[in-house]
């Protein structure tokens, strides 16, 4: 090669560091999930009839931020508004009567930063994959109840697959969309038992969500509290025509598979305890949790 230099692909999939690459993962992520609702890729095309939704689990509220509200009928409701006013201890007014733009820096921004709960935040976005698994086995244990099986019988009867992604939402906080979807003994390739319905699999998903909790470490000033998911969950049916396709939610899933934690105000490399947070290009709110992670990482309860 011209100078001695071969180019190869980096291969990451963070659309912010290398966007051709991040495509290539993008398109990959989209056909994989595509498959797996439709078929192809080894996947039958009997597949598009087993029961699968589409569920979104949210973090719970650690303060009020300011927030784009969209309405029905393509108007802007106003962000926080009160009509009585009322001031936090700090001296700032907990109303917010602008009607934000989708680009408004503000979105995001808590209303008193001072109030706003960031050891919640960090130690949700830390523990969120715990608060995953603990779903997933929640989940499978519904469905068991639902049909009446345990979950060894359970297991010989119906496989219960999932695909997920995180997405960080402005505030900085996590919360999963994922793809479930219900099989046979022997995966997508074997039907589903007549009972393992839709419903079924929505019934158990809001059972499950709402059961599961992840305790946090008790370190000094830091005491143990019992993590959740927030109180909005969505939970939607897939289907090849309709209100929600196959290729919808592929396309979402694919699209949040390359983004991180830049969208949220702060940077895309590795924050260190060496570096000057003062002397970082990122927002307020972003600064605080970063400061928030480095004190909880110093600590040997939070290791």
């Amino acid at each position: 090669e011209p100078g001695g230099v071969l180019r190869v692909a980096c291969k990451t999939r963070r659309a912010s560091r290398c966007p051709a690459c991040a495509e290539t993962y993008r398109a990959d992520t989209y056909q994989l999930v595509r498959a797996g609702l439709t078929g192809g890729k080894g996947v039958p095309e009997s597949v598009a009839g087993h029961p699968a939704a589409f569920v979104t689990l949210t973090a719970p509220s650690f303060g009020p931020v300011h927030a784009h509200r969209p309405t029905p009928s393509g108007t802007v409701a106003p962000c926080h508004p009160r009509r009585d006013a009322p001031q936090c201890p700090h001296g700032r007014t907990l109303s917010c009567t602008a009607r934000h733009a989708p680009d408004d820096p503000r979105l995001g921004e808590p209303l008193c930063p001072d109030c706003y709960d960031y050891t919640g935040s960090v130690l949700f976005n830390a523990l969120a994959p715990e608060l995953w698994r603990r779903f997933t086995m929640a989940l499978r244990r519904r469905i068991a109840k639902a049909a009446g099986l345990t979950l060894r019988e359970l297991g010989e009867t119906l496989t219960v697959s999932f695909a997920k992604v995180a997405e960080y939402q402005r505030r900085g906080v996590v919360h999963f969309h994922a793809v479930i979807r219900l099989d046979g003994p022997q995966g997508p390739a074997t039907p589903p038992p007549a009972w393992a319905t839709y419903e079924v699999l929505a019934d158990a998903v809001h059972q499950a969500a709402r059961a599961v909790t992840v305790t946090t470490p008790d370190a000094p000033g830091v005491p143990s509290r019992s993590l959740v998911w927030g109180e909005q969950l969505d939970v939607r049916p897939i289907t090849t025509t309709g209100e929600l396709t196959d290729t919808a939610v592929a396309g979402y899933i694919a699209k949040y598979a390359t983004k991180a934690a830049e969208c949220t105000g702060t940077i895309d490399r590795r924050i260190r305890a060496t570096d000057d947070l003062d002397a970082l290009p990122v927002s307020a709110h972003a600064r605080r949790l970063i400061a928030e992670c480095l004190r909880l990482g110093r600590m040997p309860e939070m290791a």
